[in-house]
């Protein structure tokens, strides 16, 4: 059982952060491990044909398949705003002594492999020589997909602020993930490892490679975090930007082609400028339409660092569903 005192500096000190080391981490245990699970599936048919661009050797011996994952790539997700680049620079000085120990630890009883034995043996060159293959491959298999799962992380920090600001923090971790508890001004996890979590405050961050696993990681490089699935990830390969022509008639004639099309694309949060790549028009032109689908009711909108993140409303998504565009219309509506 591992456990998170919630004394006052703690809550006051709790906050998301986003981990795109933590994504690129988990996606890549789950190809190393074959196990791709059914969310994934269209993300990995479109990065399969390019894996063959990096150094999978490597990367096998850093993501083990069957094992245990290294605690240096959980560290560094401070903000909603944390970058690969900051995260990767951290993996790159991390002191030899635990890279090595930590790269023994992630193969378990299975031994190193020879990969991974080179690796140690590098010394001080070692851990950048990791950040590099992890940076190509996050340039080959996430970057490139990185919008969209920027956009269901964005959704699930809405809900769970929602739920914190509606029911306090005993409401944000009803459903944060089976194995949490709160019990007596702590946060619980069943988990085989004992201890407790010390540090100013406890960073949540969701995650949507991670699902349908949890992360602790114990503040190795700043505040303790805790890693877990993001709510929806099964609409975030969904395009949901293309309305099929049987549908046009509907939507199109009720709101406009331009309108419907981003009306479709907001069953998830998306920026403005993320909008505007989707549809393929400028962004003032997509800001006009947007402001007279707020106006109707039709979307709401919410600042989220320097963005404003645009979402279908509850009617919103009751349109799009009534006009028989329901692929993406699944994905739960969030109530501002």
């Amino acid at each position: 059982m591992i456990r998170f005192r919630l004394n006052p500096a703690a809550l006051a000190r709790m906050r998301f952060a986003y981990s795109p080391l933590a994504e690129t981490a988990k996606s890549l245990y789950m190809i190393n491990s074959g196990t791709i699970q059914p969310p994934h599936r269209g993300w990995y048919e479109r990065v399969r044909s390019d894996l063959g661009r990096v150094d999978r050797e490597l990367l096998n011996a850093v993501v083990p398949p069957g094992g245990h994952i290294a605690e240096f790539l959980f560290v560094g997700a401070t903000a909603t705003t944390t970058t690969i680049e900051q995260q990767l620079q951290l993996v790159a000085d991390w002191p030899v002594p635990h890279f090595a120990s930590e790269l023994t630890q992630a193969h378990g009883g299975h031994g190193l492999s020879a990969a991974a034995r080179r690796l140690i043996d590098l010394g001080a060159d070692g851990p950048p020589h990791v950040a590099r293959a992890l940076e190509h491959y996050w340039r080959v298999g996430v970057a490139p997909y990185w919008p969209r799962l920027r956009a269901v992380l964005d959704a699930d920090v809405a809900y769970r602020a929602g739920k914190l600001t509606r029911g306090g923090i005993a409401d944000l971790m009803a459903d944060l993930h089976p194995s949490i508890e709160l019990h007596e001004h702590a946060i619980r996890v069943a988990s085989r490892t004992e201890g407790d979590l010390h540090g100013g405050g406890l960073t949540l961050v969701p995650c949507v490679f991670i699902w349908p696993h949890l992360w602790i990681e114990f503040g190795l490089a700043g505040d303790p975090s805790l890693t877990y699935g993001a709510r929806g990830i099964g609409s975030w390969w969904q395009d949901g930007s293309a309305i099929p022509a049987e549908e046009e008639d509907a939507l199109g004639a009720l709101l406009g082609r331009t309108r419907a099309e981003l009306l479709v694309a907001l069953h998830l949060p998306r920026s403005t400028t993320d909008l505007a790549r989707t549809i393929g028009l400028s962004p003032p032109t997509v800001s006009s339409h947007l402001a007279i689908l707020r106006r109707g009711g039709l979307v709401t909108c919410w600042r989220s660092g320097r963005r404003v993140l645009y979402q279908r409303t509850g009617l919103g998504s009751s349109v799009v569903a009534a006009c028989g565009h329901d692929k993406a219309g699944r994905a739960a509506p969030m109530s501002r």
